[in-house]
This record gives C-alpha cells, structure tokens and sequence, in this order.
C-alpha cells in the first residue's frame, strides 16, 4: 500500500515523500510552516521584504537538501534553523544597503497626517523594543502573538522545553510593555 501526500500526512511522511519525487509534498510542507517561517525570518531580519527572500530562499535550500533532515518527524525544527540562518545570511550580504522604508502613508488609503505620525512613531517604537528582544524571545513572541503558535508547539518547533517557551514570552511581553510605557504609547 503506497502512501499519498494530504494535508493530514504528518511531517515524516511528507519528507519521505517529497525525497522520493513527490513535489504535492513538500508543497503541503510549504503551506504548512510558510507563515511560521515568515515569522522567524521577520524576527531576525525586523523588515517585511528581507524576510519574505529569506524565508523563500530557506525553502528553497530545504528542498535541495531534504534528505539531509536526519529527523524527518522534526521538519519544522530543522525547517526554522534553516530560516534563522539564510536570515542572519541575508542580514550580512545586505548591510551595505541602508535604505529609507516605504513612507506608511503611500498606501492608497491615504490616512490623515496625524494618523500617519502615530502609526509610524508607535511602529517605531515597537520595532525598537523588539531589537532590544534576543533572538529566541523575539521569535517566540512573534510565533506566539502573531501567528497564533501554542506554546507547546513553540517548544516542538524550535527544540526547547515548554517551560523555557513561557519564560522566554513572559520576559520577552516584559521588556514590551516596558519599553512601549513611552509618551507616544500613552497617547493613542
């Protein structure tokens, strides 16, 4: 009885079929962890397209080395090494480019002036706090916050105990509420 690649199929099986030729499975893979891996490529590289690339090209380095995962069942984990490393790849190729981000009000929502200088201050702010964050506590609160991870698959994801994931976000929310108490924050 041979096993075809569904959305049900768990990661061991889609790695052991997408080394055997199956492209629909490592397209389920994709699928599977792409917004997880946006994610942790944003937490390292702080900036939306640089971590579009970097979680594009960490896919495209997984599939050409599929066969190297030794823990097929792990795939996510091993998935998200891949992406903090082409990340911290990517943020070193391109620190001689220094450009100035997209103005937020070119959006064709045109936003009142103000609401654009408090967008973008709180924004800011936020994006500092974040830097001020290690790479794992900026990580887990981007899964846990904005992707909506549970803890537990935090844990399993990037091969920590789920008490560590807790103590990381509990810290990491810490240093947030923290460094956003600022005037700005207290003003919208």
């Amino acid at each position: 009885m041979s096993l075809k690649a569904s959305e049900d199929s768990t990661d061991g099986e889609l790695v052991e079929l997408a080394c055997g030729g199956d492209e629909r499975a490592f397209g389920y893979l994709v699928q599977r962890y792409e917004r997880a891996a946006y994610s942790v490529a944003l937490s390292v590289t702080g900036k939306h397209e640089d971590a579009e690339d970097a979680a594009q090209e960490s896919f495209m380095v997984a599939l050409e080395r599929l066969d190297e995962c030794r823990n097929p069942d792990r795939f996510a984990g091993w998935l998200m090494t891949i992406v903090r490393n082409r990340s911290r790849n990517l943020i070193r190729r391109l620190s001689l480019r220094d450009t100035d981000p997209i103005p937020i009000g070119a959006t064709s929502s045109q936003p009142t002036p103000d609401r654009v200088t408090e967008t973008s201050e709180l924004r800011g702010q936020l994006r500092a706090a974040l830097d001020e964050l290690s790479d794992i506590q900026r990580q887990i609160v981007l899964l846990h916050d904005l992707e909506g991870w549970k803890h537990r698959e935090i844990a399993e994801r990037l091969d920590l105990p789920s008490g560590t994931v807790r103590s990381h976000l509990h810290f990491a929310r810490k240093a947030l509420r923290k460094a956003l108490k600022g005037p700005v924050s207290a003003d919208i």
